[in-house]
């Protein structure tokens, strides 16, 4: 047996969640650059499924937030369920990586599937806080990706609690307390 300890590749969750927390935020001109690269990105992609959508691109707290929308006529919901946006992030980030060489934390949004998100973990934190009320000690939500623990740490403290993360990797998950 080994003593060696595997480095996580580029390709692990748990690398992936390490470049995220230490990377340098980028400048103005490498999230418009991003934003730009993922916009191209997105647009092919409803090319090819022949989805009308309109993409807008914002910056913000060091990242790029691309959004898609489209109107009532067009079908988006194929698309803005939450695995497939994560998938879709995922692959996103990618192809900007590979043009620009650099991590990204690309967010994106398609059909307002981030605010379903953020109401579904505002309801999730509303159960949490009411096992605390009822005398538990703590409250841990299931593992999430980094920028929904963030969601929850804020949601968390605009309640007058404590949140803290938990576990690594895929594990990692939030845990409540009292303030």
């Amino acid at each position: 047996m080994s003593d060696v300890t595997e480095t996580p590749t580029a390709e692990t969750p748990e690398a992936l969640e390490v470049e995220e927390t230490e990377t340098d935020a980028p400048s103005a001109s490498q999230l418009e650059e991003e934003g730009d690269i993922a916009a191209d990105y997105i647009e092919e992609l409803l090319d090819i499924m022949d989805l009308d959508g309109d993409i807008e691109i914002d910056a913000r707290a060091g990242r790029s937030y691309l959004s898609v929308t489209a109107g009532e006529d067009a079908s988006l919901r194929i698309l803005s369920r939450p695995e497939t946006v994560n998938a879709l992030q995922e692959l996103t980030r990618i192809a900007v990586q590979t043009k620009t060489g650099s991590f990204s934390r690309l967010i994106l949004d398609i059909g307002g599937s981030r605010e379903a998100r953020v109401a579904e973990l505002g309801v999730l934190v509303g159960k949490a806080v009411e096992r605390i009320e009822e005398g538990a000690e703590s409250a841990s939500l299931p593992a999430m990706s980094s920028y929904e623990r963030k969601l929850v740490h804020d949601i968390v403290a605009e309640r007058g609690y404590s949140s803290e993360s938990e576990g690594e990797g895929r594990d990692r998950h939030t845990v409540i307390r009292r303030a």
